[in-house]
């Protein structure tokens, strides 16, 4: 259970991170990118927030992801100046990718009949249990 402080600031540093990483990609090159924060979560010593990512086109993901993290330390030093009238110490972030929306839309898609593993005998394999 999340306490309210820990809610107060990853809604915080979830705010920024937009800002800051949606400006990483265009001034990096990678205009048309959509970045949005989808979760931000701290754990109770405060100390490391983890950020979930969800990445429009997804074929940029892994790309940018690998970028983000390489850039961790300069994305940390620009929200520790902008909340620092907020935050005393600024948590160390992890990012990871959040699949949720694509998973969601692969089930829409099975839903739909859009895949038919009796037609397509690849998706069989896929289904399998090893």
């Amino acid at each position: 259970m999340e306490s309210n402080r820990q809610k107060k600031i990853a809604g915080i540093l979830q705010q920024d991170l937009v800002d800051v990483l949606q400006r990483a990609a265009s001034d990096g090159g990678m205009k048309g990118v959509i970045i949005s924060v989808t979760k931000v979560s701290v754990t109770v010593d405060l100390s490391i927030a983890k950020v979930y990512l969800s990445i429009f086109p997804n074929k940029e993901a892994g790309e940018l992801l690998k970028g983000i993290r390489s850039n961790t330390p300069l994305i940390r030093h620009e929200l520790a100046q902008r909340t620092r009238h907020q935050l005393r110490r600024m948590p160390t972030l992890e990012f990871f990718i959040d699949d949720s929306l694509e998973y969601i839309d692969n089930i829409e898609r099975s839903l739909k009949g859009e895949e038919d593993p009796i037609k397509d005998e690849d998706l069989l394999g896929r289904r399998k249990k090893s």
